[in-house]
């Protein structure tokens, strides 16, 4: 029997990310924290984080520079996250996130920071050294994409669509490139989705539209709390209402879905129908409690029936 592919997400701008409690806040007052933590950010380290929580296998690919960067390396290494880490010549980005009873989570985020030519060759010459058949999650922006710099990576994203799985969740030039290659998925917020297709059309239309212009194999459109819209090649679009819940904080609730889907799709072998049904109350979970991937895990539905719990409907 073979061996599961092993999942790898790339997160190209990693976030050493405090989070300050205040028993409440307003601008342009001097305020005192009443507790501050701090946590490794970025869209791949919130998949890997869940997928963990899943019991799967991944490894968590990253850029840390800096001191900033440095404290993200040995929190990763306190954590006994599954990481490799590129060091880059320029500083990981900051932020800060606040909290407070009653008041909507806010969060600052810091400048983006490209990693350096030599963090993305490393990181290239990582990728073409695994072997054939793995799973690639491509995460969040990936600042510099557009600089000569990133050629070995491009490069290297191009080979490994020829002989593993790449799935991408980003945006921007990146995803532009990206949606021009055969994926084997694409998870994208519907207004990025609108610019990406070039179209105010409704979104099914569009997933129509983007079947015949693009070879993206999968395609799951994201509307924050709203239906999520999906297409595999050759089906209809179709929709899945996410369960409602109380939000605490929506953060890193797309990020969760992903891991579930990722799962689903290339460990258990599922239909996309089936994934997103499955992975849905679990983004919902997560949008329900604060923090990202530390909510209790919802049971799982198994069996034929299980795309009918959000009410799947077709277009």
């Amino acid at each position: 029997m073979r061996n599961p592919p092993h999942i790898y997400t790339l997160t190209g701008n990693l976030l050493a990310e405090r989070t300050l409690e205040f028993a409440g806040w307003a601008a342009g007052r001097t305020q005192r924290a009443t507790r501050e933590t701090f946590q490794v950010g970025g869209k791949g380290i919130n998949v890997s984080k869940m997928l963990t929580r899943l019991g799967i296998v991944n490894t968590a690919l990253c850029f840390t520079g800096g001191a900033s960067g440095a404290e993200c390396s040995a929190w990763l290494h306190a954590a006994r996250f599954a990481h490799r880490a590129f060091s880059s010549a320029t500083a990981t980005r900051a932020g800060t996130v606040v909290r407070a009873p009653g008041q909507p989570e806010t969060t600052f985020l810091g400048v983006d920071a490209p990693p350096s030519a030599d963090a993305v060759r490393a990181c290239a010459e990582f990728l073409d050294a695994q072997p054939d058949g793995q799973v690639l999650a491509v995460c969040g922006s990936l600042p510099g994409w557009a600089e000569a710099s990133f050629d070995p990576l491009r490069a290297a994203l191009g080979r490994w669509r020829q002989r593993g799985h790449l799935a991408v969740d980003t945006y921007g030039p990146a995803l532009v490139w990206l949606a021009g290659l055969p994926l084997a998925l694409v998870k994208i917020n519907a207004a990025e989705f609108g610019q990406l297709a070039g179209t105010d059309s409704p979104v099914p239309d569009a997933l129509l539209m983007m079947g015949r212009h693009s070879p993206v194999e999968r395609w799951i459109v994201t509307d924050g709390p709203g239906p999520v819209w999906f297409r595999e090649r050759d089906d209809s679009p179709a929709r899945l209402a996410p369960p409602p819940v109380r939000e605490v904080s929506p953060t890193g609730s797309g990020d969760v879905l992903f891991a579930c889907v990722l799962s689903a799709l290339f460990l258990q072998r599922r239909p996309l129908s089936a994934a997103l049904a499955g992975a849905l109350p679990f983004a919902a979970a997560n949008a329900a409690h604060p923090g990202v991937a530390e909510f209790n895990l919802p049971r799982r539905r198994e069996g034929p029936n299980s795309a009918a719990i959000t009410g799947l409907s077709s277009k």
